[in-house]
């Protein structure tokens, strides 16, 4: 867990299912960073999302994942072919690390009121 005046940025994902590419090798571990304000602008001007406001969650992924197994490039096009389950993971874990910074929730023991941190695990994170 980062210390708490350390900013984390990226953030490592484990997908239910996977991305199988051409060569039928799937990709589930990935790397997503925090989005910025450059990226909503980015995606909402995206040709895409302007004929189709749905595709705009696809385009901010691709800005955002970082790494998808051994790809270093993700395209929207790419992640048109994950299945649902996947795109539902990845939504709620752009909106878990983009909420909250990190992947912990801050949390009181109800017996001797220490804080500390509880990493959440999403369905399908093994």
């Amino acid at each position: 867990m980062p210390h708490k005046n350390t900013l984390q940025n990226e953030f490592t994902f484990l997908l239910p299912r996977g991305l199988m590419d051409n060569q039928n090798r799937v990709h589930r571990q990935g790397v997503m960073r925090l989005a910025t304000a450059k990226d909503e602008i980015l995606a909402q001007q995206h040709r895409s999302v302007r004929d189709n406001p749905a595709y705009s969650f696809l385009v901010m992924l691709s800005q955002v994942i970082t790494r998808l197994g051994s790809l270093n490039s993700v395209t929207p096009d790419l992640l048109e072919k994950l299945v649902i389950r996947d795109i539902a993971y990845l939504r709620e874990f752009y909106n878990r690390v983009n909420q909250q910074g990190n992947a912990h929730i801050p949390a009181l023991c109800p017996h001797c009121n220490n804080e500390f941190a509880v990493e959440l695990e999403l369905v399908g994170e093994s």
